[in-house]
């Protein structure tokens, strides 16, 4: 199977895990699993995201490589220039594909340009519809994105690496305690001052790095910013926390969440897509889930920290792998 991805290392992000995961599953699997990133082609920096690289006019290129990998299914990750280019090579051939839907793009343009989130929906679901179909990781995505006309919606969940994410070793965090602890990119899409500007006891931890990284530093000195963690490190940061707190209102999942719970750190979040799909029902054990994310920080101190670990024992990045085959199309279909 072949899986074009705008999306690929060395990108930091969620989709690109996601996709080297369980590319490397279906490997083990005895699966042939190929991802074409821009890696492979002259790129040019994105426009407020110059760590992440476009690939410049790939069309030809990209059209020889799916021809002469023959795939017997094809994945379209993402709708960029290389989603765009596979699509339209696909079509051309009569070659049936399907898509992903890993990111809310529309709320992305709005918060940066105010263009109308119903104007993006219309060109997504104009991209998608045209695949066999289109896989998104919660089933609130799902219902949300029938709603808005997209059609032969399919399931595609996700994973965490338990063994990677454990509750022990923990971070000591030199710091007053409770430690409500943020990982992710510092970007505007994240929502990170809903998070930094709760009154709270203790102290705030931010994890990553992105372009919003230098003025928060600036606007919040008292919150402990370590810039971008990656293996151990990130895991003991996680570990030594005592609440992770997901201030996101667009995230179609948040692997984030899995990987705290996985280290035993209970989650705070607003009841939204994502936080509503990976908590469910045992929110009230592993984590609090509230319009008022103050509260349900503070609430989150009470979880129970050993059901944070269970539940995340509950996603594999192995059924995640064996699920998404399923949900494939034949390129013949």
């Amino acid at each position: 199977m072949l899986i074009v991805s705008d999306a690929w290392t060395p990108q930091v992000n969620g989709v690109v895990r996601t996709l080297a995961t369980v590319s490397a599953e279906l490997a083990a699997m005895g699966h042939v699993a190929e991802v074409v990133g821009p890696d492979r082609f002259r790129t040019v920096p994105c426009p407020s995201y110059p760590e992440i690289r476009l690939a410049v006019l790939p069309r030809r290129p990209l059209g020889r490589m799916i021809a002469d990998f023959a795939p017997d299914h094809l994945h379209i990750a993402t709708e960029g220039p290389l989603g765009l280019a596979a699509r339209r090579w696909a079509r051309r051939q009569g070659m049936a594909f399907t898509t992903s839907f890993h990111t809310r793009f529309p709320e992305y343009l709005a918060a940066r340009t105010h263009l109308p989130p119903s104007l993006s929906y219309a060109w997504l679901r104009r991209f998608h519809n045209a695949g066999a179909g289109v896989l998104v990781a919660t089933a609130s995505l799902r219902r949300e994105l029938i709603a808005r006309g997209f059609s032969n919606v399919r399931a595609w969940s996700r994973g965490v690496d338990l063994a990677a994410f454990r509750p022990l070793p923990a971070e000591a965090w030199d710091l007053p305690r409770p430690v409500f602890l943020y990982v992710g990119r510092v970007a505007v899409e994240k929502n990170i001052r809903a998070f930094l500007d709760l009154d709270l006891p203790g102290s705030k931890v931010v994890v990553g790095d992105g372009p919003l990284l230098p003025a928060l530093r600036r606007a919040y000195p008292a919150v402990h910013f370590t810039g971008a963690r990656f293996g151990a490190a990130l895991a003991s940061a996680y570990a030594g926390a005592d609440v992770f707190v997901f201030p996101s209102l667009t995230d179609t999942f948040g692997l984030v969440l899995l990987e705290s719970l996985a280290c035993g750190t209970p989650v705070a979040a607003f009841p939204v897509t994502g936080p509503r799909d990976v908590l469910a029902d045992a929110a009230g054990r592993i984590g609090a889930l509230d319009t008022d994310l103050r509260r349900a920080a503070l609430a989150a101190l009470e979880a129970d920290r050993a059901a944070c670990r269970a539940h995340a024992q509950l996603f594999s990045w192995r059924a995640c792998a064996a699920l998404f085959l399923s949900q494939l199309a034949p390129v013949a279909a």
